[in-house]
């Protein structure tokens, strides 16, 4: 099954902008097919690779630390212990993020906690009146 570009971008949510900037930038694992028109063609596994990358980015990893990551990918078995290092570095961050912005949900649940209590006795003393 291969996809054009267009499909490729309907099916993983990013623009062929996108798609040919991963390309061109040294993220994609392997070289992206052509057919005989020249146009790219899009396999199952490069949508997999894609929705990694997506997931990477989405998750805040700098392109720079992508394109060391796809690197090694794209050198084969060996270099387990390098890719280890840096996703579990990477981790670490998101944890350290998500960590930081459960914090600040519970600082707004807080505050609407307490305008929510403020409207209901306002709402109870307009009842009682």
């Amino acid at each position: 099954m291969d996809l054009t570009i267009t499909e490729a971008a309907r099916r993983t949510g990013l623009s062929p902008h996108t798609l040919r900037y991963y390309e061109r930038d040294g993220l994609m694992l392997r070289d992206v097919q052509r057919s005989t028109s020249g146009h790219r063609r899009y396999a199952e596994h490069d949508l997999t690779w894609i929705t990694m990358l997506t997931r990477l980015r989405a998750t805040g990893m700098p392109i720079r630390e992508v394109r060391a990551y796809a690197a090694l990918a794209r050198e084969g078995d060996g270099n387990e212990s390098a890719r280890l290092e840096i996703l579990l570095a990477h981790r670490e961050r998101v944890l350290a993020e998500l960590a930081e912005v459960q914090d600040h949900l519970a600082a707004l649940d807080a505050k609407i906690d307490l305008y929510a209590s403020r409207v209901d006795a306002a709402s109870a003393t307009r009842r009682s009146a």
